[in-house]
């Protein structure tokens, strides 16, 4: 497959799509982006790399994330994750507070807010040193040691963060949370201002497109474990539009509102795209609009 030309059609496409969407402002700090930046970063499960645009620009990854943890998560737990919450879509807004009544405090999957917010728990339980163990897995897993925390951003989102409050003291009400809210928050709100380039991004999700190894070989989890997490990231990782995205792309994969998605097809690659202008449902416009272009140019999906 000629991907570095498909690549080139792609940013080609790019420059006349129409200049729609914008940059989130529901975390000040990611209102300061550059709503022009794009840049996409393919590799391979052989290890060959293509790239265009500002793929080595460094950005907030943030619910992009939430795949990361609870794959963590899940190599501690193994199926007893599932105990403190589901793996089925929510069909409900990613910052629910109803949904998670009416269900008695088990969130419906790990990708909404309440689902992520208890696997954060999860680790607080399992890492001695929890931020720092967890900035460490995410080095280790990408092959990138100048991995950072933006404490801005972080700090822009605990400013911010009355839904959350609401959802972590809610959780905790029923029995789901089991550390101190504060330190839970605290723990969400840094895992989601982890900055990551695309060639980072898609490094980091290589481990489930190669049955649970990294690029270096690291064992992550097993066969089963990858094939249940990239299922839940068909399903469930792009909220609202995760049907949309299913039907259009066809690739499992997980989305942030700092504009970055990552999508992979086991056994064959990991592409990451980044584009802070935001749709509707909170994806990345032109994210969105790369990767179909991706998979109809290629013939390259699960479907």
């Amino acid at each position: 497959m000629k991907f570095a030309s498909v690549l080139n059609e792609i940013q080609k496409e790019i420059q006349s799509y129409p200049s729609i969407g914008a940059v989130t402002t529901t975390i000040p700090e990611l209102a300061k982006v550059n709503p022009d930046k794009f840049g996409i970063h393919l590799t391979t499960i052989d290890n060959d790399n293509y790239q265009i645009g500002d793929s080595q620009e460094r950005f907030s990854i943030q619910s992009i994330s939430k795949a990361l943890t609870v794959a963590l998560a899940f190599s501690f737990l193994d199926e007893k994750v599932w105990d403190r919450v589901g793996v089925e879509p929510s069909g409900t807004a990613f910052n629910s507070l109803i949904q998670l009544e009416y269900e008695k405090g088990i969130p419906r999957n790990p990708f909404i807010n309440s689902g992520a917010i208890v696997i954060a728990d999860i680790l607080l339980s399992c890492l001695k040193n929890p931020k720092e163990d967890f900035l460490d897995f995410i080095k280790m897993i990408s092959g990138s040691s100048a991995i950072k925390y933006n404490n801005a951003v972080a700090e822009s989102e605990k400013d911010n963060s009355f839904r959350n409050a609401a959802l972590a003291n809610f959780l905790k009400s029923f029995g789901n949370i089991k550390n101190d809210v504060d330190q839970v928050l605290d723990f969400y709100f840094h895992q989601c201002a982890i900055e990551m380039n695309c060639e980072e991004l898609a490094n980091s999700f290589f481990f489930l497109a190669n049955e649970g190894r990294t690029k270096a070989g690291q064992q992550i989890l097993n066969k089963s474990q990858v094939k249940r997490l990239n299922a839940l990231m068909q399903t469930c990782g792009f909220y609202d539009e995760s049907g949309e995205f299913t039907s259009k792309v066809g690739l499992p994969g997980k989305s942030g509102i700092g504009g970055g998605i990552v999508a992979l097809y086991p056994k064959q690659f990991v592409v990451a795209t980044w584009s802070p202008k935001l749709n509707k449902k909170g994806n990345s416009e032109l994210g969105m609009f790369a990767l179909e272009a991706f998979t109809t140019k290629t013939g390259m999906s699960v479907f």
